[in-house]
């Protein structure tokens, strides 16, 4: 159901209770003018970095705002007042924070980026880049497709194999119902498959969040596989707020 009660854009708690940091989880109720023509209203002194997604592995540290939209998947900052976002209606939008170091990041995950390992790619190049430990972490993972609706091919589970990113029956499974003859499909959790990628990371489990919402079956989201004569996309986001608090 959609309507009053449903927010434009769903918090989570942990994130929530960080004085210098803005986020969200877009929802239907949400509007992409607020991070165009509206953006100076719904969120005053922000610049806003969107990318041009490719279901890639490829990450963008953003220190000044871009001249023209970059291409990848996940976008990384250590500035002040600019907001990183993600679009997605069915992938796994992940946001990231070193509380210590006051770094944030956005992560778009959809099948084909979480098997290039994309999420751990991200972790490894914070360290790099700003010096952040995966001990000092937190990661917020979205809604997205959950693994009850997000039926896949051989294709996609060969994919993951050959990127060495293994078929882990938290990640796969069969479904119990197949039809007689039909090819074989697979169940996959996105949120398995990078809660494992964090962890191997060195993220700790309990610094891992969740809003375990499906955006398949909840009408408050947008699904590209339930709505696929729809364009619109979900917009995630996080960011450092100009003045640090």
């Amino acid at each position: 159901m959609t309507g009053p009660e449903t927010p434009a854009y769903l918090t989570h708690p942990h994130f929530a209770a960080v004085p210098w940091l803005v986020h969200g989880f877009g929802t239907r109720e949400g509007s992409p003018d607020d991070f165009g023509r509206n953006k100076k209203k719904a969120w005053p002194g922000f610049d806003v970095v969107e990318l041009r997604q490719t279901h890639s592995d490829v990450l963008h540290f953003i220190e000044d705002v871009p001249a023209r939209r970059l291409q990848g998947d996940a976008l990384a900052t250590d500035r002040r007042g600019i907001l990183l976002v993600i679009r997605t209606a069915d992938c796994l939008p992940v946001l990231l924070a070193d509380e210590k170091r006051n770094v944030v990041a956005a992560v778009h995950a959809g099948w084909r980026g979480t098997s290039r390992g994309i999420l751990a790619r991200v972790v490894r190049e914070l360290g790099e880049r700003y010096g952040s430990s995966p001990a000092s972490l937190a990661a917020v993972l979205g809604p997205c497709i959950g693994p009850a609706c997000y039926e896949v091919g051989e294709d996609v589970r060969t994919n993951f194999r050959e990127a060495g990113r293994g078929e882990d029956a938290a990640i796969f499974r069969t479904p119990e119902v197949r039809r007689l003859g039909a090819a074989c499909k697979y169940l996959l959790d996105l949120r398995a498959a990078n809660r494992l990628q964090l962890a191997a990371e060195g993220v700790r489990p309990g610094a891992v969040f969740d809003i375990p919402l499906c955006t398949h079956c909840d009408g408050r989201l947008l699904s590209y596989r339930r709505d696929r004569d729809t364009t619109a996309r979900l917009y995630n986001f996080i960011g450092i707020r100009p003045s640090l608090v």
